[in-house]
């Protein structure tokens, strides 16, 4: 009985790993060339090479005997751009033909025994629809054809089903693979990437619709009958030739494509045997051609849904600039739950969130979704990011629970994730930010080089239990603050610190003149791998400050005699601003807001004006009591300020701080 033997070659044919069986046929050890098998690998110093060969060598059989070995090399890892050809990984399996009855079958029955045993080990392994065409054609030439071609219908290659049979709407093939022998001219020939013309139904091609083989033996014949003009024939019919089969892709009652085999140096036409041998290989890469177009359409389908999820990737709000970039991972990976966003604030401040969900698919992607929804309700209540991360880390641990007591999952399922959090007000020039387990931002102030910010971090969210601290620090204007998720620095096998150090000096360059959308791009070129095995997200900030002749704030004595005083104040200030229409209901607005703070909270209360595409009135207090909106009675003889403060203004809401409450309010200014 003949056993397989398995060979681990890198990029420049080095043996990685071998079996006992493979070093006793190939007589090589860990470490050395394996010059037998070099033909096996693509050129040295190439991106890309055969995703799958069949070769037969001669090596040492029983006894020292010599053996012919069938060989087969699949590519486990494909060399990473810029890289060595030691970073590519190949498997070569080996099948060695020992018995003297097998030693004595002709070229062709051993031709199609190598290809039978080839196609069970590579066929089908790809999830790639391009890559499995090419495995294909790959297998057939040189042993089985001189040149092969795989043609695919046009929906399968973006992940859509092609018609069915039982309907009458045509089929659009588009060349896919192609392979030939050395020495055979494929000028003529139907490029890969192009689609092929229309050809008239015939009796020759009839077959292939109805899932069946065709046969030529003549290649002269097929001329003859099918029934296109001489141009277009060239394209279809290799110069040479003598002998044809085409084989359809046929799967789960789909014609996916057709394969289509030629022999011209090769003497020996194709047989009947050999179209039942092509049938039964296509209809194994049929296979995995349509599981790769069912992956191509979940992870169309996901990548669809997590961009629709995240905010447009251009903002640009009163305080910042921004682009962002979402990049899923590559390997068949998929996308995952990273997000970004970019949230607007009262009183002309911003928030930037960036986030990561633990998995992949469907689940982390809907994770994501409900923690982004999560974090635009906690914004709304303008709650500082250590609370706002707190909040959002107790609804991690009900997701949890959920997950937990769920009658559809067999075992519990915890969520996993983690958050940055930061809120930018251009007025101070400041900005408050906290992290729950995530990477910090990187500040590049202009003429300046970039730098991470040192920041406390809290636990991953779903932890429960620990506080989250908050750390300020200024931002100068025209200032880039980089937020991304772990997926840019961290790479398999590498240090997170070497991934920092390669974003901060690709950060380096990033001018203040350079727009932010080519800058985020270049990032992710410099510091990304070919096939990054984490999705990523990146959202960079361009900060700006309001001039000072935008802002105007007083402090107000806690005493009502002051009120006076504040609302000439007010009206002087908008006088100045040629905002004199907006005088008496922002007059009104203050007037009521600082008689309250003074009656119910003492101590000196904050006045602050500020004037951009609206106008913010804020009105500051040491208490800490939420006011409330209620309709008065008409027997009471208050409680319509806040009323008439709601009716008049677009917005109004409270937000606590460290020393108090901050009440504000939003009008329209008009454009003159």
């Amino acid at each position: 009985m003949n056993e397989t033997a398995a060979v681990v070659l890198d990029g420049a044919g080095v043996v990685v790993a071998l079996s006992e069986r493979a070093a006793t046929l190939l007589e090589c050890s860990p470490g050395q060339d394996c010059a037998p098998l070099l033909e096996l690998l693509p050129p040295a110093g190439t991106q890309t090479g055969p995703a799958g060969r069949l070769m037969t060598i001669t090596g040492s059989g029983p006894a020292g005997h010599k053996a012919t070995l069938s060989c087969t090399a699949v590519r486990l890892r494909a060399r990473v751009p810029g890289g060595s050809d030691a970073d590519a990984r190949w498997l070569v399996l080996i099948t060695p033909a020992e018995s003297a009855v097998e030693a004595a079958e002709p070229d062709s029955e051993r031709r199609r025994t190598g290809l039978a045993q080839a196609s069970a080990a590579s066929v089908g392994t790809s999830l790639d629809v391009t890559d499995m065409a090419q495995v294909l054609v790959n297998l057939l030439v040189p042993d089985f054809a001189d040149l092969a071609t795989v043609d695919l219908a046009e929906p399968v290659l973006v992940g859509d089903e092609p018609p069915h049979l039982d309907t009458s709407d045509d089929v659009r093939l588009r060349r896919t693979a192609a392979a030939q022998s050395p020495g055979i001219s494929a000028e003529d020939l139907l490029p890969v990437g192009e689609a092929l013309p229309p050809v008239p139904d015939t009796e020759v091609m009839r077959p292939l619709m109805a899932g069946r083989p065709v046969l030529v033996s003549d290649v002269a014949v097929l001329r003859a009958t099918l029934g296109v003009d001489p141009g277009t024939l060239r394209q279809f019919v290799p110069t040479g030739a003598h002998s044809s089969v085409a084989v359809p892709l046929y799967a789960r009652g789909l014609i996916l494509g057709c394969v289509t085999v030629w022999r011209s140096q090769l003497p020996s036409a194709f047989s009947e045997a050999d179209a039942a041998l092509l049938q039964d290989v296509a209809s194994r890469a049929a296979l995995g051609v349509d599981n790769a177009r069912r992956y191509t359409k979940e992870h169309r389908s996901a990548v669809a849904l997590q961009r629709s999820l995240l905010p447009h990737s251009v903002l640009n709000v009163a305080a910042a600039d921004t682009a962002g970039v979402y990049q899923p991972a590559g390997g068949g990976v998929g996308v995952g739950g990273d997000w970004f966003d970019v949230i607007p604030l009262p009183s002309l401040r911003v928030a930037f969130v960036v986030g990561d969900v633990v998995g992949h698919g469907l689940d982390a992607t809907a994770a994501m979704a409900r923690l982004r929804t999560a974090v635009q309700t906690l914004a709304d209540l303008d709650l500082d990011p250590g609370e706002l991360l707190t909040h959002l880390d107790d609804l991690v641990l009900g997701f949890s629970s959920e997950q937990m007591t769920g009658e559809s999952r067999a075992e519990p399922a915890v969520l996993g994730a983690t958050c940055l959090y930061a809120v930018y007000d251009p007025a101070t020039r400041r900005c408050a930010a906290a992290t729950a387990g995530h990477p910090p931002p990187a500040l590049l102030p202009p003429g300046e080089e970039p730098y991470f910010l040192d920041m406390t971090p809290g636990p991953p969210l779903g932890v429960g239990g620990m506080p989250f601290e908050v750390t300020e620090f200024g931002v100068r204007p025209g200032s880039t603050l980089a937020f991304f998720t772990d997926g840019l620095v961290e790479h398999r096998g590498g240090d997170i610190e070497e991934g920092m150090e390669r974003l901060r000096s690709s950060l380096a360059g990033a001018g203040s003149s350079r727009p932010l959308g080519e800058i985020s791009q270049t990032i992710c070129d410099e510091v990304l791998p070919h096939e990054p095995a984490d999705d990523i997200a990146l959202l960079l900030a361009r900060t700006h400050a309001l001039a000072s002749d935008q802002v105007a704030e007083w402090e107000i004595e806690p005493d009502l005699a002051h009120v006076a005083h504040a609302r000439e104040l007010v009206l002087g200030r908008l006088s100045d601003w040629q905002l004199d229409e907006l005088g008496f209901v922002t007059e009104l607005v203050a007037s009521e807001l600082v008689t309250n703070a003074i009656r119910y909270a003492g101590g000196p209360v904050g006045l602050r004006l500020i004037r951009d595409r609206v106008l913010v009135c804020e009105v500051s207090d040491r208490s800490s009591t939420q006011p409330r909106l209620r309709r008065a009675r008409d027997t009471d003889e208050g409680g319509r300020g806040l009323f008439l403060v709601a009716q008049l203004t677009d917005r109004w809401g409270c937000r606590f701080t460290s020393t108090g409450k901050t009440i504000w309010t939003e009008q329209a200014i008009s454009e003159a």
